[in-house]
This record gives C-alpha cells, structure tokens and sequence, in this order.
C-alpha cells in the first residue's frame, strides 16, 4: 500500500506569498507531481497548517485544487489553521462528538487515525482528555493503527520549536496511551517541524514530513527563535507491507540536472586515461 504524506501547505489568499514564496505554486507543483508518479496511492494526508492565516478563501482554494483528484485526500488542521473557518468551507467534514476534527477510517485491514491537536490561539499542540478518551476508543477496537497528526507529541531535540511542541500537561498522558497501546501501533506521522526528523517515541516509530514551503533550519541551540528559508521542498512517499514502512522523501520542486548510471561494476568503474 502507498500512502502520500504532506504538511504545512500554507495556503494564502490566492496571490499572497507567505515567507517570500508563493504557497499555491509550490502545492499545486507537488500533486502534479504526485499524479505524476504516484496515482497509484491509496490516500494523500495532509497534516494541517492547510492556511496560513486560517482564512476561508485559502481553505476555498485548497477546496478547488483537491476537488477532481482521483486520490481521496485526508485533512487536518494545524496551529495557523482557524477550525470554524475550516469547518465553514469543509461542510460535513467527520468530526468526533465534542466538535474536534478527530476522524478515522480503516484500509487494508488498519485503522488510519486522524488527530486534532490544535487548541486556538497558540502554536502549541494540545489533546485534552476528551480527545485522549476518543483515540483511547478508537485505539481499543483495533487490531492495527497508524496516527497521524500536525504537532510532534514529543520533544525532538530543537529547543525553540519544542516550546510549540504538545504541551507537556497534555504530552504525558499522550505517551501513556500510546505506551499501552504501542504493539498494535504501526507508525505515528506528523508535520509542524518542517523538516525530516525520525525516531521511537513510547514503543513506536516516528516521523515528520518536509513542509511544500519553507524549511526549518535545525538549530539543537537556540532557545528562542525558529529558523526558517525557501530551502528545497518535498513530501513523503510511505510504502506499507504489512507492518513494515519504508518512507521515501520526494523532493518535487527540482528542475535541475538529472544524471542516470547503470547498476552494474563497471558503470561506476574510474575513466582510463587514452593511451598517449
């Protein structure tokens, strides 16, 4: 099974650039991309910070761009992200009983988690008992999950952004959960970081995902402040056999030189000099 995982989109109001780019641009050239080489994918998720500033016309604009893919798409929303204004554009979209954006669905035999971590007005991620209590049902009636979600529920080891982290009130029962249930959890996805960091987090494997704007610069330092720049962006590719994943990073937007070798010894063997 391939899955498709992007985050941090940050769409604008159509024409509004957001840290010197254009986010449309950059989203629009990532599902060329992935129907390019990868419509065979069972879902694209993407996890949260679907608006920059949380504007309706921004989630409009997302709403028209995923509107005619073949792929069903997954959505979550992020700390920039405004719920109301999502829910006013996403009419319908699942909820869970006390209004947050928890939502679920099983494929292949494994039920695909869908989290909201947001708490409004801060950057920081928050999952109060009430979510804690509909994951832990939804946890109990597997077999197997994969979560995803737009916070780290975990320090990553960079100072400043571990301040917008899951908070830490919410972060430990976070980890007791999924500490019990860690033998029938696959894999726990997320963005926010903007950058590629892997790791084991209470008995499962982690990873976050590149935004398809601007990167973070990891500084294991600075206390204060995020670092950031226009780097190259990408998405992840996720193939799954079973309980095995491999995550593969795409790095969408290059248009420079490609160079092709075989795979045989004497492609790479070292060029002779011609016989004087």
């Amino acid at each position: 099974m391939k899955i498709i995982h992007t985050s941090d989109i940050h769409l604008t109001i159509p024409g509004e650039e957001m840290g010197g780019l254009d986010p449309h641009a950059r989203f629009s050239k990532a599902l060329q991309n992935i129907m390019s080489h990868h419509s065979d994918a069972a879902r694209i998720v993407i996890t949260g910070d679907l608006a920059h500033w949380g504007e309706p016309a921004a989630y409009e604009a997302l709403k028209e761009a995923i509107r005619d893919l073949p792929i069903p798409v997954r959505l979550m929303i992020g700390n920039h992200d405004d719920r109301a204004a999502f829910q006013s554009v996403f009419e319908g979209h699942p909820t869970d009983k006390n209004g947050f954006i928890n939502h679920a669905e099983t494929i292949n035999g494994v039920r695909f988690i869908y989290l909201d971590s947001v708490k409004e007005r801060t950057h920081a991620g928050h999952f109060c008992d009430l979510r804690r209590a509909w994951l832990q049902s939804e946890l109990k009636e597997c077999d197997r999950a994969r979560i995803f979600l737009h916070h780290n529920p975990m320090p990553v080891g960079l100072p400043a952004e571990d301040k917008i982290a899951l908070v830490p009130e919410d972060r430990g029962p976070f980890r007791d959960l999924i500490e019990a249930h860690a033998a029938k959890i696959d894999y726990i996805h997320f963005g926010h970081v903007h950058a590629p960091i892997h790791g084991h987090f209470a008995g499962v494997q982690f990873a976050s995902v590149p935004s398809t704007g601007n990167q973070s610069i990891p500084d294991l330092n600075e206390e204060e402040l995020l670092q950031g720049a226009p780097m190259a962006p990408a998405y992840f590719v996720l193939l799954i056999d079973g309980s095995d994943t491999t995550i593969h990073q795409i790095p969408f937007a290059w248009d420079g030189p490609i160079t092709t070798a075989g795979t045989g010894w004497e492609d790479w063997a070292k060029p002779t000099e011609a016989a004087e």
